[in-house]
């Protein structure tokens, strides 16, 4: 297709189809916003509004003065979330952004979440002024007069027409229901791919059940079985559809898919590559997310890791130890001993040595509401990893959602984060 048939300027909208973002995913920089695999734009005088190849629009940027930061934008996720990522201009501190969360971005959420950050840019007129642009844009494609235009051209705008408001909230009940629910957190390992994910779950429920946490279900802990998690592969590829080319990652759900053991999680991700066409490209493999416990780690055996080290995914695990100071424990409800806490740690730097492709990473709380002994006991255990344990394996300090406290729970992150040998970063929980 030459440039001339994939664009066109009608009714004051300037049209593009087939753009070609990044063959694979690359970190987002503080310069411009990157974009991954095909997507088409229309842009305003004021703004510039990016849809993915079924005609779902995916980002919002604004163009004029008004827009808070020209490096700024609106994303809407599979689950129909809007999220604002800001580069910080307006985030009080002197520490910027990517020392606490790995990016260059703070993702502003629309939903209630444990943010260690008060700025709210929904209540800035810029939003909703964006968020009405997109309104208006249907019906200013409604009327436009389509004679002459390039087929692919009208294909675009008979796609957008189809996926307006009401039809995109429909897509993210069907989304859920094929898995069984809304992915209530994801793994904060998925920042990595910007959150975007396709969702299969393996596994319902949790073990333990604990008393802070707010985004576990009460459901006892049961797999799923083969034919359930085959049957939502192919509703899955149905669902995405043309749109599969814009996704390198796979989580594995939900709260401890690792207690799934070593047939199931591998049959599962084996099965998703293969249906979802995923594959190697640029030297980088897919991505592979999924959570894990203090018990599900305990019981897994070098089969289970040497399985996954042979998928065609570089796999992140996540796991949930909270605490190692055994008053915490007992105070958050979590039903472990300090020193079963300390083993999986160091079950985890072990097998982060050991194998090329599997990476684990730790949560722990944060908060001004908790004992000194916590913070104390988790600087001293960050502190003791050995030099040459690398970048691998991360850290996740997670702020409680009822800490109001937010300048103070930030100081005790870079407290903690000054003593640790691992990367350490925030963890603001998101949703699917």
């Amino acid at each position: 297709m030459n440039n001339t048939r994939r664009s066109c300027r009608v009714n004051n909208l300037a049209i593009t189809v087939g753009k070609e973002g990044q063959g694979c995913f690359t970190k987002a920089n503080p310069s411009y916003p990157i974009r991954f695999g095909k997507y088409c734009e229309i842009r305003t005088a004021d703004h510039e509004f990016h849809f993915n190849p079924k005609g779902e629009i995916k980002f919002i940027r604004g163009l004029n003065p008004s827009w808070p930061h020209p490096c700024e934008w609106l994303k809407r996720s599979d689950g129909n979330d809007w999220t604002f990522y800001s580069v910080g201009s307006v985030v009080n501190g002197a520490k910027p952004i990517v020392d606490w969360l790995g990016e260059y971005y703070l993702p502003c959420l629309t939903y209630p979440s444990n943010s260690i950050c008060t700025f709210n840019p929904y209540s800035e007129p810029a939003m909703a002024k964006a968020l009405g642009a997109w309104s208006q844009l249907y019906a200013t494609l409604f009327e436009v007069k389509r004679h002459g235009l390039a087929p692919q051209i009208n294909q675009f705008i008979d796609l957008v027409l189809e996926n307006d408001e009401t039809a995109l909230f429909k897509k993210s009940e069907t989304l859920h229901s094929i898995i069984g629910g809304r992915v209530s957190v994801l793994p904060p390992d998925t920042r990595h791919v910007d959150y975007e994910v396709i969702p299969i779950n393996i596994a319902d429920g949790c073990l333990y059940h604990c008393d802070f946490c707010c985004v576990k279900s009460d459901q006892a802990y049961q797999r799923r079985s083969r034919e359930n998690i085959r049957w939502q592969i192919q509703r899955l590829k149905a669902f995405y559809g043309e749109g599969l080319g814009g996704y390198h990652s796979l989580f594995l759900g939900n709260h401890d898919a690792l207690g799934a053991g070593e047939e199931l999680i591998p049959m599962a991700a084996s099965e998703a590559f293969k249906a979802f066409g995923f594959k190697n490209g640029h030297g980088k493999r897919p991505m592979l997310f999924l959570f894990g416990s203090v018990g599900s780690l305990a019981r897994a055996g070098n089969g289970l890791w040497d399985r996954l080290d042979n998928l065609p995914f570089h796999t992140y695990i996540n796991l949930g130890l909270e605490s190692v100071d055994p008053s915490t424990l007992a105070a958050i409800g979590k039903p472990l001993k300090s020193a079963e806490v300390c083993d999986a740690f160091w079950k985890m730097a072990v097998i982060n040595q050991e194998y090329t492709n599997i990476e684990i990473t730790a949560n722990f709380l944060l908060g001004e509401g908790l004992s000194p002994d916590h913070h104390k006991s988790l600087g001293e255990l960050l502190h003791s990893v050995p030099d040459h344990s690398g970048s691998k394996g991360g850290i996740y300090l997670s702020p409680l959602m009822e800490d109001s406290k937010k300048d103070p729970v930030l100081r005790s992150f870079f407290e903690i984060k000054e003593k640790s040998r691992l990367p350490a970063y925030v963890y603001l929980v998101q949703r699917l």
